[in-house]
């Protein structure tokens, strides 16, 4: 038992895929109307879309969309990452993550002359836990104030995104009415999972995160900044530092 990851343009999706998405995402989630599911799917570039190697049933997906932006008369790019789900019963796998490194790895190569930074918004403590996992540095972190430059960016991704809902001050998004939010069962935090610094620190800067609310997180997206994780997954040698 397995999944097979895939990219695909959002204009490549069937009917019938798109179906099974948004069937898959209401398993998880509260508030899911398909209005709304094909509302957002259009809002974005890509789709990784992760089938049962068996049965050929798509089992998860991860929208994701690529946003241009300037900071201090830089020019800065951002991988957004939306709608993301895997079925439980293939949970612990690395597919999405390894196809989602293919497109950060293509997109780097692509534009040089541009940093690139994973613009990620986290709703429930095991997306906010990719980031010490796979990155060196990351904002915002339980140990470290986020500098001025990162929340800059931070912020000028996130007006562009949701100008409405986007609060600098606590870097939380927060939709007013029913919102999408994670099934009660999905989004509680045990218990022993607090001795984390990092899942405390997501629960203590976004204590409404059962109702919907979203972290804003960065990550810089470049070779240095991988965790050696990152390269072993995708079979590189290439070196990464300390």
């Amino acid at each position: 038992m397995g999944l097979k990851g895939e990219l695909l343009s959002v204009k490549e999706l069937t009917g019938l895929q798109k179906g099974r998405m948004c069937q898959l995402l209401n398993q998880y989630f509260q508030h899911i109307t398909s209005d709304c599911f094909e509302h957002d799917l259009k809002e974005k570039d890509w789709v990784i879309v992760l089938s049962d190697v068996e049965s050929g049933t798509i089992q998860g997906f991860s929208t994701q969309k690529l946003i241009r932006a300037s900071v201090n008369g830089v020019k800065i790019r951002g991988i957004f990452s939306g709608d993301t789900i895997i079925d439980k019963e293939f949970w612990g796998g690395t597919e999405l993550v390894r196809k989602w490194f293919d497109l950060v790895f293509s997109l780097l190569e692509k534009d040089k002359d541009s940093k690139l930074y994973w613009f990620l918004i986290s709703m429930g403590y095991k997306t906010y836990r990719f980031l010490p996992v796979y990155f060196h540095a990351f904002y915002p972190r339980f140990d470290k104030e986020t500098p001025l430059h990162e929340k800059s960016i931070m912020d000028t991704f996130s007006r562009i995104k949701f100008p409405d809902q986007y609060n600098a001050d606590t870097g939380i998004i927060h939709f007013d009415g029913a919102v999408a939010c994670l099934r009660e069962r999905y989004a509680e935090i045990p218990e022993h999972k607090l001795r984390d610094p990092h899942i405390r620190f997501f629960k203590e800067i976004n204590p409404l995160f059962e109702s919907g609310d979203e972290l804003v997180c960065l990550a810089e997206l470049s070779h240095d900044n991988f965790k050696p994780i990152v390269h072993k997954l995708m079979g590189e040698t290439i070196s990464m530092g300390a």
